[in-house]
């Protein structure tokens, strides 16, 4: 995998798109290198849980391929919209790796914000749409890692992610719980 990052971080796509961004809701740091920068520290901060070094190299593929298409992405699409950042950095991210999990893990990267929000809007949220990520994700430990490192930063609320962790808890077995929050 890290012969994989070093092909992203010499791509051209990549070495534009992470130059976009000015600080909004979420992102006080703006550009997306920023925010890369941001998660590489949390990755290092989460380390000493005991992550392997697959979940690792896997952890930085994740950090530096979710947000890259922010710039070339509709802005507020679905996720799942052909034209989502989340969608976009899915398929730049296909032509480096084949892992179906890994590229799920970046198309539905948000995917938990989305649930939350409705949640703390209305006491509730969609429960098929919840049920369609517990199946569409196989590796809940590495997904709940990168969540919370993604969740980890100034400008985001950690209970947000803790609430999440919480509700995957209850149908999924994962050794990633609440006590792993940065």
């Amino acid at each position: 995998m890290k012969e994989i990052i070093e092909k992203i971080l010499a791509d051209p796509r990549y070495q534009k798109n992470i130059e976009y961004g000015e600080p909004r809701s979420g992102h006080p740091e703006g550009k997306v290198k920023y925010h890369i920068a941001e998660l590489e520290a949390n990755l290092e901060r989460l380390a000493p849980h005991g992550i392997s070094e697959e979940q690792y190299w896997n952890l930085r593929f994740l950090i530096h391929v979710h947000d890259t298409f922010k710039a070339v992405a509709t802005p507020d699409e679905p996720i799942i919209s052909p034209n989502s950042h989340a969608f976009l950095a899915k398929k730049f991210a296909s032509e480096f790796v084949h892992d179906a999990d890994l590229l799920n893990m970046i198309q539905f990267h948000d995917e938990n914000f989305a649930l939350w929000k409705q949640f703390a809007a209305t006491g509730t949220y969609d429960r098929k749409r919840f049920e369609n990520l517990l199946e569409t994700i196989q590796d809940w430990d590495l997904f709940l890692m990168f969540l919370i490192i993604d969740g980890s930063t100034v400008g985001k609320d950690p209970n947000k992610t803790r609430w999440f962790i919480n509700e995957v808890r209850k149908y999924k077995q994962t050794e990633v719980d609440e006590s792993w929050l940065l």
